[in-house]
């Protein structure tokens, strides 16, 4: 009987061949689609989820209460793990940790830049990455202890074996001795670093992370396996009421919460001192999509098979007249469904092997396909049995009902019921592929308003080289030389880069300042020329210059912290920053230092030319900028021989800023295309359905003198009808999502009405481009061929 089955689907199959052809192409796209969303919705759930004691690990947070808000943040003091592990009974070990920072090392004539991370002796005791050598307990247990990883240590000694109890210099002005090496870090990691240093290193040359009214590093715990968190939690919150002095001052407070490690890269967004969203929300709404596009194909899969009824209706009622019951017949045509969705799987397949790297590149991931496991076969199989049922479902139920007298005497008449469910169908996919289009438009011109908008600085033509080695004190000569060279405009320098300035402080005073207010400041320090190489407008008062010994205490504040002060004319006034009393001496329009996502925060600005830390900005010449590289290179290999030349573009660390971004815009655009390619083969199986139905109709209409263009009028105006009904039910529900989205941004484009116009006219058009082939085929049909049509 089984055999008979496949004997007869693949019949039909190859006798249909075009509708074999799109009912595959419907299903492959819309699974393959689905598929490469579904392992990237895994591979983000996967992250930090690898760790063994991943329901021990946490992170400790900060809440902030000051000047009316709350601010939630990651960044705690640098002496906080140990206060923990000393006064917390339940923490069995901790770390304070900072990651990412790139460092020189040198063994021999070879000299390489690695990513490492600061951390303290518990590190390897708790996150899961294996040491090929060394032990756990003592590998960052000495302010010398450095652990590497297996890429480190075979660049350097060619073996982890070799590599171990070696000596290695750091940044050419300190000495470190390999007590371990590991793993090299995971795919799962949201962190990757080559190399691990011990935390009192970092302590030693950052002197401000002792003070327990500084932040910047984080803080992970490891409990005791049997603690409970929320009371450990809640034993930690006023943790920092006796060690933090600065939360006496005015109404400035801190609170301590706890985040397990494996939850942090999805939920890592503060919404009024509160973990709330994050990358999760995309995880969500990319889940959500790839569910819509594999139904938007199996919509298809059923308007299809349904519009081809007519040409297996004789063979039905011949079957239940032969004495067929109607389950038989669903087991046949949900059989049939199966094959057909074995074949698309098959097809997806090949597809997801050709796009992962085009999707990798896109959503910069290492992605690789599970085709070794064992479960990925089980899903695989689950999935195809899922859709082939879902997509055959209706199909089946619908020709198996067929009366089989009415279908041999040839009046086979769908009931309104029928009707209205296939053409609710048709609407769901127009009615996605219209939010889809118009989510499209909206993230495009959020994404050009951000590339476009004024930021207050000029990017342009603008490189930033890192200061380390003999480029710190000799800053001034290469300073002197650059400006010398060819391509070169401009030289400053500054603490951190214009695109990420997050050090704040709450200690600034001025004349008139309310003591019982707490106001934070971002603050950077600069050399001279800050203001000319970033083409900054000054307001008020002037740039820092060598002209005036006493910019060693003066500051240049923007409007945002003029706002505070509330000076009315701020020039000569008194500030007082960390304790040093000084002047204002610039007042600059504000400029954007972080990512539109935030407000521009009150900024002071600190006059330190000679400054052992921080970046070089070179300012280029138009059109010179490979002539400026070159002569920089060779300047610094005349200087800082030690160290390779590395430099960043403004504009690429500008463009980092909105990663997320960038990879949700190239992402809808490709989504919204197959949303719309397989809701038109929707359409065109109902159209192919209308004009299957409607033939003598239209033979007689043509008969009576009907024109070609009144039949193609009467056959598109009810398919247009279902996309103007579409559109009215998608464009505000495509209003309130863009909107909720752009709230994420302080600075964001309007929607406008016109972005609805674009969205509804595209859709209209392309609706009209599809039912037109059909249409105007069944128009042109010669009436006496339709009217002898069987």
């Amino acid at each position: 009987m089984l055999k008979n089955y496949l004997k007869i689907a693949w019949r039909n199959l190859v006798k249909n061949k075009a509708h074999t052809f799109i009912n595959i192409a419907g299903l492959s796209v819309g699974l393959a689609c689905s598929l490469l969303i579904l392992l990237w919705v895994q591979n983000e759930l996967s992250i930090d989820a690898y760790h063994k004691n991943a329901d021990r690990l946490y992170t400790v947070y900060e809440r902030q209460y000051y000047d009316n808000k709350i601010q939630g943040q990651y960044a705690t003091p640098g002496v906080l793990a140990d206060e923990l592990k000393k006064q917390i009974p339940e923490v069995e070990a901790a770390t304070n940790l900072i990651y990412g920072d790139e460092y020189t090392f040198q063994v021999g004539d070879k000299i390489l830049k690695m990513t490492g991370a600061d951390a303290g002796a518990d590190y390897f005791k708790m996150v899961s990455v294996p040491l090929l050598q060394g032990n756990a307990q003592t590998a960052l247990n000495s302010p010398v202890s450095l652990a590497i990883s297996r890429k480190m240590a075979v660049a350097f000694f060619g073996s982890p074996e070799a590599a171990i109890g070696k000596t290695i210099r750091y940044e050419n002005k300190k000495d470190f001795k390999v007590t371990g090496v590991f793993e090299d870090v995971p795919k799962a990691s949201s962190q990757k670093y080559d190399f691990v240093r011990n935390w009192y290193s970092f302590l030693e040359e950052n002197g401000w992370a002792k003070d327990w009214g500084n932040n910047g590093p984080a803080t992970m715990i490891m409990l005791r396996a049997d603690a409970n968190p929320a009371l450990v939690e809640k034993k930690i919150t006023h943790f920092l009421d006796n060690l933090n002095k600065d939360q006496k001052k005015g109404t400035f407070t801190e609170e301590l919460g706890m985040q397990r490690l494996d939850e942090g890269y999805l939920h890592g967004n503060f919404d009024n001192g509160k973990i709330e969203g994050g990358r999760i929300e995309y995880v969500h709404l990319f889940t959500i999509v790839a569910i819509f596009i594999l139904l938007i194909a199996c919509i298809n899969f059923m308007n299809l098979t349904t519009a081809r009824s007519v040409k297996r209706a004789r063979e039905i009622g011949v079957r239940k007249v032969v004495g067929a019951v109607r389950s038989v017949l669903i087991k046949q045509f949900i059989g049939e469904s199966l094959l057909i969705t074995t074949l698309a799987v098959v097809v997806s397949l090949v597809l997801l092997v050709l796009l992962l790297p085009v999707f990798n590149h896109i959503t910069q991931k290492e992605i690789d396909l599970p085709f070794n496991q064992p479960l990925f076969w089980i899903k695989l199989a689950a999935l195809t049995i899922i859709t082939g049922l879902i997509s055959g479902s209706y199909p089946a139920l619908f020709l198996s009902s067929f009366n089989p007298v009415k279908v041999l005497k040839g009046a086979i008449k769908l009931d309104s019921g029928t009707t209205m469910f296939r053409k609710g169908l048709v609407i769901f996919q127009f009615a996605l592929s219209v939010i889809l289009i118009t989510a499209t438009i909206v993230v495009s011109r959020q994404m050009a308003y951000v590339q476009s908008k004024n930021l207050g600085y000029d990017r342009e033509n603008l490189i930033y080289v890192p200061m380390n080695g003999e480029l710190i004190p000799k800053y001034s000569t290469f300073k002197q030389e650059a400006l010398r060279m060819p391509g070169i405009q401009l030289v400053s320098r500054m603490s951190s880069v214009p695109t990420n300035m997050s050090n704040t402080t709450g200690n600034v005073n001025w004349e008139g300042k309310d003591p019982n207010v707490n106001i934070e400041f971002t603050q950077t320090s600069v050399g001279y020329d800050f203001v000319k190489t970033l083409r900054l407008k000054m307001l008020a008062g002037r740039d820092f210059s060598k002209d005036y010994p006493t910019d060693s205490v003066g500051y240049i504040i923007n409007e945002a912290a003029l706002k505070r002060i509330k000076y009315a004319n701020p020039i000569g006034k008194p500030l007082t920053f960390w304790g040093k009393k000084g002047t204002i001496v610039g007042l600059v329009q504000d400029f954007h230092f972080n990512s539109l996502h935030e407000q521009v925060q009150p900024l002071v600005i600190r006059s330190r030319e000679g400054e052992d830390y921080g970046t070089v900005m070179v300012k280029t010449q138009p059109g010179k900028t490979k002539q400026a590289l070159a002569s920089l290179e060779t300047l610094c290999k005349q200087i800082n021989p030690s160290f390779p030349f590395t430099y960043n573009f403004s504009d690429q660390e500008y463009q980092k800023l909105y990663q997320n971004e960038q990879v949700v815009t190239k992402l809808s655009d490709a989504f919204a295309f197959l949303a719309i390619f397989i809701s038109c083969l929707g359409l065109l199986g109902l159209a192919m359905f209308t004009a299957e139905q409607r033939i003598k109709e239209i033979g007689i209409r043509k008969v009576l003198g009907a024109s070609v263009s009144s039949l193609f009028a009467l056959l598109s105006s009810e398919f247009l009808l279902l996309v103007i009904i579409a559109l009215f039910i998608a464009l505000p529900v495509s209003w309130y999502a863009m909107n909720h989205w752009l709230q994420r941004f302080a600075y964001r484009t309007p929607i406008q009405w016109w972005m609805f116009a674009l969205s509804g006219a595209t859709i209209i058009l392309i609706a009209i481009l599809t039912v037109s082939f059909q249409a105007i085929k069944a128009a042109l049909i010669n009436p006496i061929k339709s009217l002898r049509s069987e």
